[in-house]
């Protein structure tokens, strides 16, 4: 019987302890997205997490995600959750938000560890912070598109005013390190405009790649929004999760492992803004 927690993070058959055993807690955290957004999950994971070992997965030969269909993007997710599933790790973290949309109950009917995605932390920090319950959310054609965040943030209190708006564009200035300049200021200004008029007090980054224009999205908002930043609320409720299962590793050193199904030389450059330090090498790995 699968079992739904207050975090978003789902099991199936008991706690993922009573299956891995005490070993388990030694195991590393397996981490996917669809490229390399989902590094500022992994950066604010080792932040509140610094014991644990850490896995990633970035699927770099098939990306974008956001502009494919649900099916391809959940046949996708299933690999790359069954990749890291074989490497024996403890919880899986969804880092993409486009896959969590799509794909976060099939993968939590697939494994036997807790699988957490990144949409549900980030809707309830937004309950949580928002004062007039007007919450706009900004993502990936495929995100927005798919209703996810809406469902999410409707559970939690069905009174709430939405507003939605696609991004596209975030994602290859973000990519290219555009985020402070003139071309990323009109961009933001461009989608963020009519948000903005809409009286929102709480806006949810809803694609992992934002985080890195949170200066310009501010800029555009206003001090009067507040943007809830899905990669931080996430970390907090892995390490929630890591606690009630008895899966939290307390001291030692971290590690971290890369893995990616494209070129790594792209990878590990970009790597290196999303984490705020360089990313020494990456393994590629055939589909």
């Amino acid at each position: 019987m699968k079992a739904s927690t207050r975090n978003g993070t789902r099991k199936q058959n008991g706690s993922a302890a009573a299956k891995r055993g005490v070993a388990a807690v030694s195991a590393a955290i397996g981490i996917f997205d669809s490229g390399i957004g989902g590094l500022t999950v992994m950066r604010e994971i080792m932040a509140t997490l610094p014991h644990e070992h850490l896995i990633y997965l970035g699927d770099t030969g098939r990306y974008p995600y956001g502009t494919k269909s649900a099916d391809t993007v959940r046949r996708y997710s299933i690999e790359n959750a069954a990749f890291l599933a074989d490497k024996g790790i403890k919880m899986l973290v969804v880092a993409c938000n486009t896959s969590a949309a799509v794909a976060l109950d099939v993968l939590s009917e697939q494994l036997e560890v807790p699988v957490i995605g990144v949409i549900e932390p980030g809707a309830r920090a937004a309950v949580k912070r928002t004062r007039n319950r007007k919450v706009g959310v900004i993502g990936t054609e495929g995100t927005i598109a798919s209703g996810a965040y809406t469902r999410a943030l409707k559970r939690l209190d069905p009174q709430l005013e939405l507003y939605t708006r696609a991004c596209p564009l975030f994602v290859p200035l973000a990519e290219e390190g555009w985020v402070d300049n003139a071309v990323a200021r009109g961009a933001a200004a461009l989608y963020l405009t009519s948000l903005k008029r809409s009286g929102i007090d709480t806006l949810v980054l809803g694609c992992t790649h934002y985080p890195l224009l949170a200066d310009v999205i501010a800029e555009v908002m206003g001090d009067k929004v507040r943007l809830v930043d899905s990669a931080r609320t996430t970390a907090e409720a892995i390490r929630e999760t890591l606690v009630r299962y008895g899966l939290l590793r307390r001291s030692g050193p971290g590690s971290a492992s890369f893995f990616v199904t494209d070129t790594t030389d792209r990878f590990t450059k970009v790597a290196a803004r999303f984490m705020g330090h360089p990313v020494e090498s990456a393994v590629r790995i055939e589909r």
